[in-house]
Protein backbone atom coordinates (compact mmCIF):
# COMPACT_ATOMS: atom_id res chain seq x y z
CA UNK A 1 0.00 0.00 0.00
CA UNK A 2 1.45 3.36 -0.97
CA UNK A 3 2.11 6.16 1.49
CA UNK A 4 -0.52 8.30 -0.27
CA UNK A 5 -3.19 5.60 0.23
CA UNK A 6 -2.38 5.23 3.94
CA UNK A 7 -2.53 8.97 4.46
CA UNK A 8 -5.88 9.22 2.62
CA UNK A 9 -7.37 6.34 4.62
CA UNK A 10 -6.28 7.78 7.96
CA UNK A 11 -7.53 11.24 6.93
CA UNK A 12 -10.99 9.73 6.46
CA UNK A 13 -10.73 7.79 9.74
CA UNK A 14 -9.87 10.93 11.72
CA UNK A 15 -13.33 12.32 10.86
CA UNK A 16 -15.15 9.30 12.33
CA UNK A 17 -16.37 9.39 15.94
CA UNK A 18 -14.81 5.99 16.67
CA UNK A 19 -12.37 3.68 14.93
CA UNK A 20 -11.23 0.13 15.56
CA UNK A 21 -7.53 -0.77 15.46
CA UNK A 22 -6.34 -4.39 15.22
CA UNK A 23 -3.01 -4.90 16.94
CA UNK A 24 -0.37 -7.56 16.33
CA UNK A 25 -1.01 -8.90 19.83
CA UNK A 26 -3.23 -11.94 19.35
CA UNK A 27 -6.97 -11.06 19.31
CA UNK A 28 -6.47 -7.54 20.69
CA UNK A 29 -8.28 -4.47 19.39
CA UNK A 30 -8.32 -0.82 20.42
CA UNK A 31 -11.31 1.43 19.90
CA UNK A 32 -11.45 5.18 20.30
CA UNK A 33 -11.28 8.56 18.55
CA UNK A 34 -8.27 9.04 16.24
CA UNK A 35 -6.67 12.39 17.07
CA UNK A 36 -3.35 12.45 15.14
CA UNK A 37 -1.21 10.26 12.89
CA UNK A 38 2.08 10.52 11.00
CA UNK A 39 3.71 9.04 7.89
CA UNK A 40 4.83 5.94 9.84
CA UNK A 41 1.24 5.22 10.89
CA UNK A 42 1.95 6.08 14.53
CA UNK A 43 -1.45 6.93 16.00
CA UNK A 44 -2.72 8.97 18.92
CA UNK A 45 -6.12 7.76 20.10
CA UNK A 46 -8.32 9.53 22.65
CA UNK A 47 -10.71 7.65 24.96
CA UNK A 48 -9.02 4.39 23.96
CA UNK A 49 -10.49 1.11 25.10
CA UNK A 50 -8.59 -2.17 24.79
CA UNK A 51 -10.74 -5.17 23.86
CA UNK A 52 -9.28 -8.67 24.08
CA UNK A 53 -10.98 -11.84 22.86
CA UNK A 54 -9.46 -14.89 24.53
CA UNK A 55 -10.26 -18.27 26.00
CA UNK A 56 -11.76 -16.67 29.09
CA UNK A 57 -14.13 -14.59 26.97
CA UNK A 58 -14.15 -10.93 26.04
CA UNK A 59 -12.33 -8.53 28.34
CA UNK A 60 -12.01 -4.76 28.02
CA UNK A 61 -10.09 -2.04 29.78
CA UNK A 62 -10.30 1.78 29.49
CA UNK A 63 -6.90 3.28 28.69
CA UNK A 64 -7.55 7.01 28.13
CA UNK A 65 -5.31 8.74 25.57
CA UNK A 66 -2.64 6.47 24.07
CA UNK A 67 0.05 6.55 21.39
CA UNK A 68 0.28 3.42 19.23
CA UNK A 69 3.41 2.62 17.29
CA UNK A 70 2.69 2.07 13.60
CA UNK A 71 4.68 -1.18 13.49
CA UNK A 72 2.20 -2.82 15.88
CA UNK A 73 -0.91 -1.95 13.83
CA UNK A 74 -2.38 -4.54 11.49
CA UNK A 75 -5.36 -2.49 10.29
CA UNK A 76 -7.47 0.53 11.09
CA UNK A 77 -11.18 0.20 10.46
CA UNK A 78 -14.45 1.85 11.27
CA UNK A 79 -17.47 0.30 12.92
CA UNK A 80 -19.73 -1.07 10.21
CA UNK A 81 -23.00 -2.91 10.08
CA UNK A 82 -22.86 -6.48 11.29
CA UNK A 83 -23.42 -9.07 8.61
CA UNK A 84 -25.93 -11.88 9.08
CA UNK A 85 -25.55 -14.96 6.93
CA UNK A 86 -28.88 -16.50 6.05
CA UNK A 87 -29.57 -20.14 6.83
CA UNK A 88 -30.59 -21.30 3.35
CA UNK A 89 -28.74 -20.77 0.05
CA UNK A 90 -31.81 -19.08 -1.47
CA UNK A 91 -31.67 -16.32 1.11
CA UNK A 92 -29.12 -13.62 0.55
CA UNK A 93 -26.66 -11.95 2.84
CA UNK A 94 -28.53 -9.44 5.00
CA UNK A 95 -27.33 -6.40 6.88
CA UNK A 96 -28.48 -5.14 10.23
CA UNK A 97 -27.64 -2.11 12.28
CA UNK A 98 -25.30 -2.42 15.27
CA UNK A 99 -28.04 -1.51 17.75
CA UNK A 100 -30.55 -4.17 16.65
CA UNK A 101 -30.94 -7.26 18.79
CA UNK A 102 -30.85 -10.76 17.29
Amino acid sequence: MSQHTISRTLSKAILKPEIRIKLKIWNTFLTGKLIKFDNYMNLIVKDAKEVYFGRGGKRSKDLGTVMIRGASVIYVGQDREKLIFAGTPEEKLMHREESEEV
